[in-house]
């Protein structure tokens, strides 16, 4: 396990929302505050507020993608395929190791979004969610892809 993702586990663990663990993880590769990143990340955890739509873990490897590697001029259309390419590049790998990025397959639940109050974080809850695991899975990916190649 390399350092990035026991970083976005251990965050996890402490309460953290997947999205915010997995991106705050990152913050000094990123240069963003651990506060800023806190809050920007916030939105996206449990499939974007609960939502259960695509994976918070998955959607922080994309917003770190976008600030390693993004476009910035609207009409550069080859930075546009090239920056896609490389978010459904992340996306398959986590999909390969994980079946899927949508949270509510990756957790098995009934479609549409979930009650916005958030689960207790008790030993049960880390025992029976695998979301620590798609964490560290999307740390590791970042790790590999965008970190070790900037």
């Amino acid at each position: 396990m390399n350092e990035k993702e026991k970083k976005a586990r251990e965050l996890f663990r402490k309460g953290y929302n997947c999205a915010q663990s997995t991106f705050c993880a990152f913050c000094d590769d990123i240069g963003m505050d651990f506060d800023t990143a806190v809050k920007l990340s916030s939105s996206f955890g449990g499939g974007m507020g609960r939502l259960r739509e695509v994976c918070g873990a998955v959607s922080a490897m994309f917003m770190i993608a976008g600030l390693l590697k993004g476009y910035t001029s609207f009409n550069d259309d080859e930075a546009k395929a090239k920056h896609y390419e490389l978010v459904q590049e992340l996306a398959e790998k986590f999909k390969q190791q994980n079946g899927t990025i949508i949270c509510r397959e990756l957790l098995n639940l009934e479609e549409g979004p979930d009650s916005p109050i958030p689960s207790k974080r008790t030993e049960q809850y880390y025992q029976e969610r695998p979301c620590e695991d798609f964490v560290g899975c999307a740390a590791k990916i970042i790790s590999e892809n965008l970190i070790n190649k900037v």
